[in-house]
């Protein structure tokens, strides 16, 4: 039966030890919250953040973060340009004064994305991330709380492994295959975030089939990461993102980080059921993975041979890129 959004918020249910399931997930799991809403963050108390266009664009129209934009207005005012030049500085300031709100909250670090329309230029992703430390470093807030978002192209992943030598840290987004893991582990990228979600809709969609969350294409991928990831010792970290239900948050307790949305860390707040971890180092080590070796050519090759994996990159820098100019109209119209 469906839980209506009214009783989700009310009290955490208890377990006989005292823990709703979202608090048993913590004791395996770092939980991340995938939203730009102050309140939510504050509600469950995750230890990380992360932020997309679409999720700013939806927050900054609420009326409660209209200072957010004001003030990115008002700091933009200050600043040199025009035209154009004047609306990108606004941008990047109101993705970052959110982040710089949402690290009042929480301990841990905020993830902040750069603009998908910049996808394939290793150069200009570059720039980007330099321009948010800079921004985040005026307003007091040192690199190491800060993970720059960079989809997971041949592209993306060569800024990455620049900017991870810089000191910079970077999370992964738009990350459907193993193939582009272990390109990004061995870039020495901070953290990778698969998009469990995504793939199961790719699966659903082309097969008529829905899938039991063990059984989820989504959940499965992430486990092969992850173990890929133990076995071989890489020290990327894995957040799975993009969850359709609680189930497959539940299937991957014990991944190193999950994202997770107001709407499911809601319903894990509320359910009293058992968590069991279900990924751990030592599993990962008797998972019997297949060493890649991986150069551009062969990375292209692979990614092309995986239709839900291209098809999916694809349309998720659409889309990103489509909020993006949503976010940048919004934005136009109040200067």
């Amino acid at each position: 039966m469906a839980i209506a959004t009214a009783d989700l918020q009310r009290e955490p249910a208890k377990t006989s030890s005292g823990l709703s399931q979202l608090d048993q997930l913590k004791r395996y799991t770092r939980v991340v919250a995938d939203t730009g809403d102050f309140g939510t963050i504050k509600e469950y108390a995750p230890q990380d953040a992360t932020t997309n266009p679409t999720l700013i664009l939806k927050a900054a129209q609420m009326p409660e973060y209209k200072y957010i934009i004001e003030k990115a207005l008002a700091e933009s005012r200050q600043g040199a340009g025009s035209g154009e030049e004047a609306l990108q500085d606004v941008y990047h300031r109101v993705l970052v004064l959110f982040g710089v709100e949402i690290l009042k909250i929480i301990p841990g670090r905020v993830s902040t994305e750069t603009d998908a329309h910049k996808a394939f230029d290793v150069e200009a992703l570059i720039d980007e991330a330099r321009h948010f430390i800079e921004l985040y470093q005026k307003h007091g807030v040192s690199r190491e709380r800060i993970l720059i978002k960079i989809a997971s192209t041949w592209e993306g992943i060569r800024a990455a492994e620049r900017l991870q030598k810089e000191g910079i840290n970077c999370n992964m987004t738009l990350l459907f295959s193993l193939v582009q893991a272990v390109a990004c582990a061995e870039a020495g990228a901070k953290l990778i975030s698969p998009f469990v979600g995504r793939i199961l809709d790719w699966y659903k969609k082309s097969t008529g089939k829905d899938f039991a969350p063990a059984d989820d294409p989504g959940v499965r991928s992430v486990r092969e990461i992850y173990a890929y990831y133990k076995k071989f010792n890489h020290s990327t970290e894995v957040m799975g993102a993009s969850f359709r239900n609680a189930g497959e948050i539940l299937e991957l307790a014990g991944c190193d980080l999950l994202t997770i949305s107001p709407q499911l860390l809601a319903e894990l707040n509320q359910s009293h059921d058992p968590v069991e971890r279900k990924l751990t180092p030592e599993w990962a080590k008797t998972q019997d993975v297949k060493k890649l070796s991986l150069d551009e050519p062969r990375f292209r090759f692979l990614l092309n041979e995986d239709a839900m994996a291209i098809e999916k990159t694809a349309e998720g820098i659409r889309l990103f890129a489509a909020d993006s100019r949503k976010l940048w109209q919004y934005l136009r119209e109040r200067i």
